[in-house]
């Protein structure tokens, strides 16, 4: 990491996103936040221990509505720096704003996205991890995110909202521009499709509902209140890329760390009442979603000895929180039979991942499946080839290249 205590750091690097924990322990270890520069050229502190980033998380007065977090980007953008934006048809949805618009629309979703309804969909999940795992055989060798940790989530997700299948691949297409440190021109093209697609399918689902989770947000109400179109097709795309981006990394990061420490995997193999606790480890141990999305200050906020001051951007390393060694004993070390609780990888706070649950029930049976299936998997190339995605937000594979 190249800078000074004075100067903003130029963290994310191609070295950073190969091995982000290196570069996050020597942040803990340095400050408890620290200024950086983004790859677009932003100016932003980036909030690396887990007491700190819990603190900065539930903090009324760090703040992501739209209109602020755009004056916040002006001002911190450098000479080079440039907003990355896409259509703001995407953008009126509860993790970009505060309350008392956040509140209103996370009332209005918890109503249609029940515990309820995700329950019920274990049997449909079961099913279609046995689909995807019935296609494969013994011995050969495959990329398993695209032969199952990528299909697993996007299909559960896309039958859950009511997506065509055909779509899928499209959408994955236009989704990761989106999640990566993607340029200007290719982000804006992804909104785009991204807007029209779910503009059509709001109108297809008003016209015919069905007994999907799109068409019950359309139906929802509360004292005569409602979801707007705009809001519904941030809703929708907030669902769509939340609802499968985040549980590809974690079947993709959690296989990865089983078949890094084959001792762990025994403990697993052996005991399979571990599997709900082993699934809290893979979300701290490699978390899916290395940063949070943008914050900002509204007055100088205290970060331990730092004071980051008002009108700054803000990252959350909820990555870097999960290693925290002050937090978790023997941080690095992967444990499946670590006491369950603590981590980060679904934020804290009034955003908490609204799809938690959901997360949880397909990792547990999209793990308990694999091992079922293929019990003796193994890396197909050592884990120093591996690449990773380039992306502050999300840390996932590339590939997964694995023998059956």
């Amino acid at each position: 990491m190249t800078g000074t205590e004075t100067a903003p750091a130029n963290l994310f690097t191609p070295e950073f996103f190969q091995d982000p924990q290196s570069f996050q322990a020597e942040l803990r270890a340095e400050a408890p936040a620290r200024e950086v520069i983004t790859p677009n050229g932003f100016r932003v502190w980036v909030v690396s221990r887990y007491d700190e980033a819990k603190a900065v998380l539930a903090d009324p007065t760090v703040q992501k509505n739209s209109a602020g977090m755009r004056n916040a980007m002006e001002r911190n953008k450098t000479d080079e720096g440039g907003a990355r934006e896409f259509s703001p048809d995407l953008n009126a949805h509860m993790l970009s704003m505060d309350p008392p618009d956040h509140t209103r629309l996370r009332r209005l979703v918890t109503k249609a996205f029940t515990a309820r309804r995700i329950e019920q969909m274990r049997p449909r999940i079961e099913e279609i991890t046995a689909e995807l795992l019935g296609r494969l055989t013994a011995g050969d060798e495959v990329d398993l995110l695209d032969v199952f940790a990528f299909p697993l989530p996007i299909t559960v997700i896309s039958e859950l909202l009511g997506v065509d299948d055909k779509d899928r691949d499209e959408f994955r297409r236009a989704s990761n521009t989106l999640i990566a440190s993607s340029g200007a021109e290719e982000t804006q093209a992804a909104g785009k499709w991204m807007a029209g697609y779910l503009m059509q399918l709001v109108a297809a689902k008003r016209a015919n509902p069905g007994e999907d989770l799109l068409s019950a947000l359309i139906e929802t109400s509360e004292d005569s209140d409602r979801f707007s179109e705009q809001e519904l097709v941030s809703m929708a795309f907030l669902l769509l890329v939340a609802g499968h981006e985040t549980t590809v990394n974690l079947i993709g990061n959690g296989m990865l760390a089983l078949l890094n420490h084959p001792e762990q995997l025994a403990k697993l193999k052996a005991d399979p009442s571990l599997m709900a606790g082993a699934v809290e480890e893979f979300l701290r141990f490699r978390s899916p979603v290395n940063m949070s999305t943008f914050r900002f200050t509204t007055e100088p906020v205290v970060v331990g000895d730092v004071t980051i001051p008002a009108d700054s951007l803000v990252l959350v390393g909820l990555g870097s929180a999960n290693r925290d060694g002050d937090r978790f004993e023997h941080a690095d070390e992967l444990d499946v039979t670590r006491p369950l609780g603590g981590h980060l990888a679904f934020g804290h706070g009034i955003h908490y991942c609204l799809g938690a649950p959901l997360a949880r029930l397909e990792g547990e049976i999209a793990f308990r499946g694999l091992l079922t299936a293929f019990p003796d998997m193994k890396l197909a190339e050592s884990a120093a080839e591996l690449q990773w995605r380039v992306s502050i937000l999300i840390h996932g594979l590339e590939k997964l290249p694995v023998v059956l």
